[in-house]
């Protein structure tokens, strides 16, 4: 089965989330992309504690898909240090892993 992964991402706006999602979806480097937004989010910045409202981008992936998606998040991304963190799925619906899989390879396929 896949090494499935959900790569986490925040942005300042509502478009900019739905721009990365819909990229990295196209880039087939992603199955599926959600937007939830927006948060609030409460982080230190150069030294200055921040309260700022973000969007959270939720994208479905495959391990060995990483080091391209975390490559085009930087090129997409307007912050200068993104969030980008992958968490593995140590387990689920065993239909839906296999959608993952067979998304990003007939996605493959294609390119």
């Amino acid at each position: 089965m896949i090494d499935a992964i959900v790569v986490m991402t925040t942005t300042g706006s509502r478009d900019e989330a739905d721009k990365i999602a819909g990229e990295l979806v196209e880039r087939n480097l992603a199955a599926c992309a959600q937007v939830v937004g927006p948060i609030r989010s409460v982080f230190r910045w150069e030294g200055v504690v921040e309260h700022k409202q973000e969007w959270l981008c939720l994208l479905k992936s495959a391990r060995q898909f990483y080091p391209q998606l975390e490559a085009a998040l930087r090129e997409l991304h307007s912050y200068d240090v993104p969030e980008v963190i992958a968490l593995p799925v140590v387990d689920g619906c065993s239909d839906y892993l296999h959608w993952i899989h067979a998304s990003l390879a007939a996605g493959a396929d294609t390119s």
